[in-house]
């Protein structure tokens, strides 16, 4: 199989893997804003602003900035696959 053919597949992981980066991010944003919207409608938000935990939220921030480099990643080797067939 010629390397030229092997770039439409790569090209299409590496786009999936873009848009699930941003989805993710995104998502993190959203359910962050939630959570201290939800927070602050609470009597006792001092005590769980002081000890928050926000694993979850770093996580999928974390997840969708390395989706993002490895769809970019990805872009730029069916790139070569396609220029050098």
């Amino acid at each position: 199989m010629p390397w030229a053919q092997w770039s439409l597949p790569i090209l299409l992981l590496g786009i999936g893997f873009l848009i699930l980066g941003v989805v993710l991010l995104i998502k993190s944003s959203r359910d962050e804003g939630g959570y201290f919207s939800f927070l602050s409608t609470r009597p006792d938000v001092r005590k769980y602003m002081e000890r928050r935990s926000l694993l979850a939220f770093i996580s999928l921030k974390v997840g969708g900035r390395i989706s993002i480099a490895v769809g970019v990643g990805l872009l730029v080797l069916s790139a070569v696959l396609w220029y050098q067939g």
